[in-house]
């Protein structure tokens, strides 16, 4: 029997990457998903392609920004799914820049989606799921938010504060059986490193990062993760296998956060 009959989720940030194989593999457990993004015209594919494997699946048009929408999205899950259950705060951006030379406008629009986006989905949720008795809240933040790393100090400083948001969030809800945890990335092969600006005024000054060739060269397994790693682990959180798991950090990097720099391979 699939693992989330009944349950209705919205992913944010859906259309593409680690968000649209999470809204993938909810979907094929049997939840309702709703999909939020500002790509319609991908968005709307995922839909189309979950729908024809026979999930539940519906796409909204959202910036997670925008909290006069909000209320919306909500309405959105409870008028076609009659429930939310599940809220799994993907959406994100990630801007490369040295902290002298970032601009503010940068600093201020990577934390807008990054971490204001969270809390809106976040506080936004709360109230239908606990209409519902509780409910699985999840936030994706990165292997950056538990160290530094130069050139990604800023993105370092939203998904930092994702983690803790998550700690706090989970104490604040605990009673309504609502849980919280974060879930940290290492490097995964999505399309999100083609798009990484890498210049002080936002736009690509070098080639596109390569995940492959990066993981090979600092992730003790080797290799890089895909997508579906993640979502195995997102998958986990939202279910009743971790009912008793809230506030905390599940990392899936490949062991990269493990201790020092793996050792060379014998030859």
């Amino acid at each position: 029997m699939p693992q989330l009959s009944g349950k209705a989720a919205i992913v944010t940030g859906g259309a593409s990457g680690i968000g649209e194989a999470c809204a993938a593999t909810l979907a094929r457990e049997g939840a309702a998903v709703l999909i939020t993004d500002v790509d319609d015209h991908l968005g709307k594919g995922v839909v189309e392609h979950l729908v024809k494997a026979g999930g539940k699946a519906r796409f909204l048009h959202h910036d997670v920004r925008d909290e006069a929408a909000w209320p919306g999205v909500i309405a959105e899950a409870e008028q076609n799914f009659g429930r939310l259950d599940i809220m799994v705060a993907n959406a994100g951006i990630g801007i490369m820049s040295p902290i002298e030379t970032m601009t503010l406008a940068d600093w201020q629009r990577q934390q807008a989606i990054n971490l204001d986006g969270v809390f809106l989905s976040i506080r936004h949720a709360i109230p239908a799921m606990r209409k519902v008795g509780g409910g699985s809240i999840v936030l994706m933040s990165s292997i950056a938010g538990l160290r530094g790393a130069p050139g990604l100090a800023a993105y370092s400083a939203t998904k930092g504060g994702v983690r803790l948001l998550a700690k706090s969030v989970a104490l604040e809800h605990a009673a309504d059986n609502i849980r919280c945890n974060s879930v940290h990335p290492g490097i995964i092969a999505t399309p999100i490193w083609g798009k990484i600006p890498t210049g002080a005024d936002g736009n690509r000054r070098n080639a596109p990062i390569d995940p492959r060739e990066r993981a090979a060269n600092v992730v003790p397994l080797t290799r890089v993760g895909e997508a579906q790693d993640i979502a195995n682990g997102v998958l986990f959180l939202c279910t009743d296998a971790a009912n008793y798991i809230t506030g905390q950090e599940l990392v899936i990097d490949g062991g990269m956060t493990a201790g020092g720099r793996p050792s060379p391979r014998p030859q």
